[in-house]
């Protein structure tokens, strides 16, 4: 078992958290469309980009039938991942939209 977690411990860790941005991506007007497909392929290609480029940390495509489509965590402000969102060529063809949130997390977090 895990030693107990102390307000100094935590104190100490929180000091140490970073600015980023959540995206949330959901299904846009043209999601069903014929071209969608395509869209979509384009879209993971510039996410494998922005991953190997160190900006999108964390991207998880939800997997359930929602509207809620993906989400990530940008290393970016609010105003660079809007830029960024709003270039993505699915957002720009209506198969998605998009919604940010700054958020606040630790450096080097990551999945198992």
């Amino acid at each position: 078992m895990t030693d107990p977690v102390t307000d100094d411990d935590m104190r100490r860790a929180l000091a140490g958290t970073k600015a980023y941005t959540l995206v949330i991506l959901s299904a846009g007007p043209e999601y069903g469309s014929a071209e969608a497909p395509a869209l979509v392929w384009e879209h993971g290609r510039r996410n494998f980009a922005l991953r190997a480029e160190g900006v999108l940390n964390i991207v998880c495509p939800v997997t359930d039938d929602s509207t809620t489509c993906g989400v990530g965590i940008l290393d970016t402000d609010l105003e660079t991942a809007h830029r960024i969102m709003s270039e993505d060529p699915g957002v720009e063809a209506g198969v998605f939209t998009f919604a940010l949130h700054p958020v606040r997390s630790f450096p080097g977090d990551r999945l198992a």
